[in-house]
């Protein structure tokens, strides 16, 4: 069997179920229950710490 024919069935085949079962795995951790918090306080790192916008002095702007 030539190399390339078996790589391409193989993709077609057992590599196309590997992936889509991947592919759920990783929609089944995102979305199970609990991570709706570490996500949120994630998704919040930018707004720590901020009290007011920065100064034009501080942002290095005139």
């Amino acid at each position: 069997m030539e190399e390339y024919t078996f790589l391409r069935q193989f993709a077609d085949s057992w590599m196309l179920l590997a992936l889509f079962a991947f592919f759920i795995g990783v929609i089944i951790w995102v979305f199970r229950p609990g991570s709706k918090k570490k996500y949120d306080d994630t998704a919040n790192i930018p707004f720590r710490h901020e009290d007011k916008p920065a100064d034009r002095e501080e942002d290095g702007k005139k």
